[in-house]
């Protein structure tokens, strides 16, 4: 067992509680220093928890939990205090005194994956536990926490593992009483695995999506109302509004959520060429969020005077929405060619602002939602899926009399999947996992 280790597990400051995890070695002999004695496993028992001297530090619940039936797989508990700070700084210095040390951002769930309590796929849920912010995100979590992503890469291993099989035994065994065609009975598994691939990576950003946000940018000219139509959507005073050109210096992101998905909305500068150092720049970030958006809404002032709303042309697409912006002023307005979706819009109508939010929702919605399990969740199962592919292509381009080349191709495919949920070659993705955890998890 490895060497003891403590966290608060609840937010730093006054509260009601706080709670103090602890595991590893000589946990339990710092538990009974401390409470007097071992409670019974998995009831949560009233102890008086004592300095060295015998002073009272707090009456608190203590739970114990023997290993391996604990999260990490090793003797561990839990401290259930008053959350005053001077309580628990004063159990943190005993424990530290007793023996154990501060934990490590993740170091939790780290030991739980190397002690077989979660794969890697299941710890990265946790974490995305942690930080969801919508219930979407939470469910996606979940159901990863679940096992539904290491079911699925899984599930796809094991059918390697089969095609290498056949393939093996025709390399290994030639002598022996074995169908002829033995290693072209692998070739339809590859072949149907290789589909199934290739439709996972074109749905894989749909997951990392959930995640991290659906990014919608507010693009086009100055003073074409992006910012106001951002606080309109908003409902709140975001972004600084004003009748000055290039007030929008850089960009402005702002969470909301749509469709219960979190959705990232960028308020970005008027798009023009300007000698305006500083202005330059906000236009440079302004086209790099943008050209990285998933969605761009293309803001033009329908009644302005002059063709300023072509800046910003280049960065639409047909799948993108204009919105003809300041509608509620009188006169012609403009005629744009535009083959995607146009509204027509004032961010002084509240219907207006409904129809649009509504639109926006529909769009996040259909780019998000969907039947099955996301393949991927996080770029290094993207980059998994991606390396899977491209050795399981090259393996069925293989001439058949190179069988042996052939199993090595589908070898590595299978190790590329293995790696979402660590079961081959942890080390290399470890520290970079478990660095982005919280302490106490």
């Amino acid at each position: 067992m490895r060497d003891g280790i403590f966290a608060l597990a609840t937010a730093p400051g006054r509260a009601a509680v706080a709670v103090v995890r602890l595991s590893g070695s000589h946990v339990g002999e710092a538990l009974i220093n401390l409470a007097g004695a071992l409670p019974a496993p998995r009831l949560a028992t009233l102890r008086r928890l004592k300095d060295a001297d015998g002073a009272t530090i707090d009456q608190a619940l203590v739970l114990w939990f023997e290993g391996p039936a604990s999260y990490t797989g090793e003797d561990s508990a839990e401290l259930h205090l008053h959350g005053g700070r001077a309580v628990v700084e004063r159990v943190m210095l005993r424990l530290g005194e007793l023996g154990l040390r501060l934990a490590e951002p993740g170091e939790f769930t780290r030991r739980a994956f190397e002690n077989g309590k979660l794969d890697l796929a299941q710890a990265e849920a946790v974490a995305d536990l942690v930080d969801a912010e919508t219930a979407l995100q939470a469910k996606q979590a979940l159901d990863q926490l679940g096992g539904a992503l290491s079911r699925r890469y899984e599930s796809w291993r094991e059918s390697l593992l089969e095609a290498l099989a056949l393939l093996e035994a025709a390399v290994d065994f030639p002598d022996e009483d074995l169908p002829e065609d033995v290693a072209a009975r692998a070739h339809p598994a590859m072949t149907m695995l290789l589909g199934e691939l290739r439709e996972a990576l074109a749905d894989a950003e749909r997951g990392r999506r959930v995640r991290d946000g659906y990014r919608i940018a507010l693009i086009g000219a100055p003073n074409a109302g992006k910012s106001s139509l951002l606080n309109a959507l908003v409902e709140r005073d975001a972004a600084i509004v004003t009748a000055i050109p290039g007030t929008t210096r850089d960009v402005v992101e702002v969470p909301l959520v749509l469709g219960g998905y979190k959705v990232l909305l960028a308020d970005t500068a008027g798009v023009r060429k300007t000698s305006d150092e500083v202005e330059s720049e906000g236009v440079r970030r302004a086209r790099r969020w943008a050209e990285e958006a998933d969605l761009r809404l293309w803001v033009v002032d329908s009644h302005g005077a002059d063709s300023a709303w072509r800046e910003a042309r280049d960065l639409v697409r047909s799948t993108d929405l204009l919105l003809m912006n300041k509608s509620d002023l009188p006169g012609q307005a403009l005629e744009l060619e535009f083959e995607g979706e146009r509204i027509a819009c004032s961010t002084w109508n509240s219907a207006d602002m409904d129809h649009l939010r509504g639109r926006l929702t529909d769009r996040v919605v259909d780019a998000l939602s969907g039947a099955d399990f996301p393949a991927a969740t996080r770029l290094r199962h993207l980059d998994s899926l991606a390396e899977a592919r491209d050795a399981l292509t090259r393996a069925l381009s293989t001439k058949p009399e190179l069988i042996e080349v052939m199993a090595e191709e589908v070898r590595l495919a299978a190790r590329a999947l293995a790696r979402v949920t660590g079961r081959i070659d942890p080390e290399a993705v470890l520290g970079k996992v478990f660095s982005s955890f919280c302490i106490g998890k």
